[in-house]
């Protein structure tokens, strides 16, 4: 994949009002749009690709780390429109279909990349976090990997008002374009903290903000409706396959199942994700 430190470091005068198109997929000012299939999975040094109209509008929250802007004809005037809203300066480029396809490596449908810098939006150390006031629901993914699956996790996060996710250090990249797009652009929005030691630092986030910790896991766990309610509470869900770890089960205060009707062994760890934070979620769903 090319490093696009130096072929999109200047921004040329074009802006919101002036598109710049282009007709050459090998063209330099586009560099940092090429090839982002999804057998591609890692991140672009110091940056980051959005795609679709909802992940560029939550960009756009942060517009002076916006890099460029790419759109297809179809897309091209509600893409300008939403930069010129947002006072955003980053040049706007624009290429028909077969240029997109022949530069990006995908069929970009959807019309409109983006290419900004991660730093803004990067995970936290958990360590060093500090939040505005003390965290009442955190939502723990504990080995991730699947980029649908980190996606939707941070799309359930906003939905049920959590203060911050904390990803362990083997989860996915919620930057990665697939899962951005999955979390319809909440990836951006949702405080995300990636731990450096496991369990270590899950232990420490709870110790520091006072937080019950509740393990979702099959084994040696009690229906979730009958834990009662915690003040501050730390919602962990595990890996796809192992679920969470005995580790993590072993420190946890509460270990909670969701009761499934016989021969049903098992929920998608989102689905998990969201039945337990809607019990147990102590954010503002007003």
């Amino acid at each position: 994949m090319s490093d696009t430190g130096t072929s999109i470091g200047s921004r040329e005068p074009s802006g919101p009002s002036g598109p710049v198109a282009i007709i050459d997929p090998t063209d330099p000012r586009v560099a940092g749009f090429a090839d982002v299939r999804e057998k591609e999975l890692a991140a672009r040094t110091g940056l980051f690709v959005g795609e679709t109209l909802v992940v560029l509008e939550a960009m756009l929250l942060r517009p002076e780390t916006i890099r460029a802007v790419l759109a297809s004809p179809r897309m091209l005037e509600r893409t300008r429109t939403m930069l010129a809203e947002a006072h955003c300066a980053a040049p706007l480029y624009t290429a028909e279909d077969a240029v997109l396809e022949a530069l990006t490596g995908i069929d970009l449908h959807r019309g409109v990349l983006a290419l900004a810098e991660r730093a803004a939006f990067e995970a936290i150390d958990p360590v060093t976090w500090v939040p505005a006031s003390p965290p009442r629901t955190v939502l723990v993914a504990e080995d991730i990997t699947n980029i649908d699956n980190i996606g939707q996790l941070f799309r359930i996060a906003a939905a049920f008002a959590v203060d911050a996710v904390l990803l362990s250090p083997e989860c996915h990249d919620p930057l990665y374009r697939k899962s951005l797009r999955v979390s319809t652009g909440n990836a951006l929005k949702v405080q995300a903290l990636r731990a450096r030691r496991w369990p270590e630092d899950l232990v420490a986030l709870r110790e520091r903000f006072g937080l019950s910790v509740v393990a979702t896991a099959i084994q040696s766990s009690v229906p979730i409706a009958s834990i009662g309610e915690p003040a501050r509470v730390a919602v962990v869900v595990g890996h796809e396959s192992e679920g969470v770890s005995a580790a993590v089960r072993a420190l946890a205060d509460h270990i909670v199942r969701i009761p499934m009707a016989a021969g049903v062994d098992s929920l998608n760890v989102a689905v998990s994700a969201a039945i337990a934070l809607d019990r147990l979620s102590r954010g503002d769903r007003a």
